[in-house]
């Protein structure tokens, strides 16, 4: 049986998460901090094919490593920190059938949404051998990050969540659409948007960007437009997970925003 089979639909949550730099500017990092930033925007400016003179001098470094850390921060959890993360589920009614709910927890005390979050999953998602959680890239990213927060802010892991060190057979209940787009391509990184255009789905960057989020926080500490932006990318890869199990798509009249 498939990863597109294994669960019941209704018992999915699809979530996205948002994420900022743990402070708006790298002069705010402690030293300690400022020298291990500059040590992680050389390795992860390396994998991205960039490489620097050998007789560029420290300070020169340092220089580029502060003017990058407000872009680059928010994708690592040693420097960034979760400021929303958004989830939907779909749900069966008597009266208007299928319907997607979505909802965002969001705070600028990361401890606080990561405990609402984490109360959700025990409430109502609690059983790995029968529910699942689903997300665009979550095995690289969403997923990692919430874990290491949970434990950077010494938060215990809801059971959906307690998967370190479990074998590949043991965290089935992580679904992840990009992944289902491989198709054994190792080296595939396909973004969201992208598959929303090959599929005709609404494209959710119609605002702002992950790119962007940093300094909407940071400059307008906008919770709630961070949120929609958050809510979009969620419905999407809905949308995005029934095309790839041949399923029609929602109407607009099927989503509902719970605050």
């Amino acid at each position: 049986m498939s990863a597109f089979d294994s669960f019941d639909l209704f018992n999915t949550l699809f979530i996205d998460i948002e994420t900022a730099p743990c402070v708006q500017e790298y002069e705010e990092l402690n030293e300690e901090m400022q020298e291990l930033w500059i040590l992680q925007f050389k390795k992860e400016a390396k994998k991205k094919g960039h490489f620097f003179d050998s007789d560029m001098s420290a300070d020169d470094l340092e220089l580029l490593a502060s003017e990058n850390f407000p872009l680059m921060a928010g994708l690592s959890a040693e420097f960034s920190k979760i400021v929303c993360i958004s989830v939907g589920f779909l749900a069966k009614t008597a009266e208007e059938g299928t319907l997607l709910r979505l909802k965002s927890f969001t705070s600028h005390i990361e401890s606080n949404l990561l405990e609402d979050f984490s109360e959700l999953l025990k409430k109502y998602f609690n059983n790995p051998d029968k529910q699942a959680i689903c997300g665009h890239n979550i095995k690289e990213f969403d997923i990692p990050v919430i874990c290491r927060r949970l434990l950077i802010n010494q938060l215990p892991f809801p059971k959906m969540l307690d998967i370190s060190g479990k074998k590949p057979w043991e965290t089935k209940h992580l679904l992840d659409t990009m992944e289902m787009w491989k198709f054994g391509d190792a080296k595939g990184f396909t973004t969201l948007r992208l598959l929303c255009a090959v599929f005709d789905i609404p494209s959710p960057k119609d605002d702002i960007s992950g790119a962007d989020v940093g300094q909407v926080y940071w400059e307008e500490r906008d919770l709630d437009r961070i949120a929609t932006y958050c809510e979009k990318d969620v419905l999407a890869t809905v949308q995005l997970f029934l095309r790839l199990k041949r399923l029609p798509l929602l109407h607009p009249n099927q989503v509902v925003t719970v605050r």
